[in-house]
């Protein structure tokens, strides 16, 4: 029931303004009906005093059978498959309207109550009554058509926010998994240093509080500094370094404007964390990971690779599987960038594992 309720009030938050119809809304669009009918059947009969007080006795009945029909007999009805109650009802109504207009007419207006038709009616006949509930039907559906696209619009609308706000929700979701998915293998690191009883141990420990701070702050924001996530990169490296010393090779390349430049959060350091899980800590010979980043002509072009460890499938695992790091980036990009602002390629060539990424920014 909570749940419900929740939805509920999440729906109605999500409901443009421009959709909430107020009864000044109805009164405009009767209000213009009216005016506009009465001046086409005065001129269609040159007689405007004749169409004022046949509209005036009209209009009521109108209303009052197009409300009976929206807000009664459709939702009672109509959306419950009751079709033949609902046409039953309804052909009722309209007689109920032919007598009770026929009469105010005859005893208000004049007992001539069709004077466009040949003759004089002063009787409910057969071509009166279907003239006259058929002007009505035109009129309720009328009226009926207008609710409807109303409310389709408003339902779009609900979902279109509901759906924007989901996504948002996941994108969040995602942007926090990257965070306790790099610390697990951070103080995975420590861990190692500590048992080594490592000098680098409080070096370790001193970067991790900067990217903690860093992580804290940035994945609460929908986009970063394209520069603030590059050092980031940078300090993460600066740890993998401190652990594996001379056994590992970096190389990093860094050209063009990074000035006002925005990513995604934390969207570049697993791909980092890819190179170092299925790379450098699956071998114990010299790795060499490779990074390359430029911009250029409002493009990111952001390029790793390390060199395979001999024998080991784990890259292979991650270029069909993707692991959790991998997965997690395809998701951000499908869902925080349009598919035109985006290609990722991940591959192996020549006992190489790499990752292409080139991004709007």
């Amino acid at each position: 029931m909570y749940i419900n309720d929740k939805l509920e009030d999440l729906l109605k938050e999500t409901t443009s303004p421009k959709y909430n119809i107020t009864y000044k809304h109805h009164i405009i669009f009767w209000a213009t009906y009216f005016i506009l009918n009465t001046l086409r059947w005065g001129s269609l009969h040159s007689d405007f005093e004749y169409s004022l007080k046949t509209n005036i006795i009209g209009f009521p009945i109108h209303i009052a059978l197009s409300y009976f029909n929206i807000y009664f007999l459709m939702p009672k009805f109509l959306y419950e498959r009751k079709y033949i109650i609902y046409a039953v009802i309804t052909i009722l109504s309209l007689f109920v309207m032919l007598v009770v207009k026929f009469n105010l007419t005859y005893y208000f207006v004049d007992t001539n109550v069709m004077p466009e038709s040949p003759g004089y009616t002063d009787h409910i006949t057969l071509n009166y009554a279907i003239t006259t509930m058929f002007g009505e039907l035109y009129v309720v559906a009328f009226a009926t058509a207008i609710k409807i696209t109303i409310d389709w619009l408003r339902e779009h609308d609900k979902l279109h926010h509901v759906e924007k706000r989901q996504l948002a929700t996941e994108l969040k979701f995602l942007r926090s998994q990257v965070s306790p998915h790099f610390f697990f293998n951070t103080l995975n690191n420590i861990y190692s240093l500590t048992l080594e009883k490592s000098d680098k141990a409080p070096q370790v420990i001193l970067k991790l509080s900067e990217l903690m701070r860093y992580l804290l702050y940035a994945t609460r924001k929908h986009k970063q500094d394209l520069r603030s996530e590059i050092e980031c990169i940078q300090n993460y490296i600066d740890l993998e370094r401190i652990r594996f010393n001379d056994l590992l090779q970096i190389d990093i390349g860094i050209s063009g404007n990074l000035d006002n430049k925005v990513i995604s959060p934390m969207l570049l350091i697993p791909l980092i964390e890819n190179c170092f899980k299925h790379g450098a800590r699956k071998s114990i010979d010299k790795m060499c990971i490779a990074i390359d980043i430029n911009v250029s002509n409002g493009f990111l072009y952001f390029n790793v690779s390390n060199t395979i460890p001999k024998n080991s499938s784990d890259s292979k695992m991650a270029t069909r599987s993707g692991g959790i790091g991998l997965s997690n980036v395809k998701k951000r990009l499908e869902l925080g960038y349009d598919s035109k602002d985006y290609d990722l390629a991940i591959f192996e060539k020549d006992n190489t594992f790499n990752v292409m990424l080139k991004l709007k920014v």
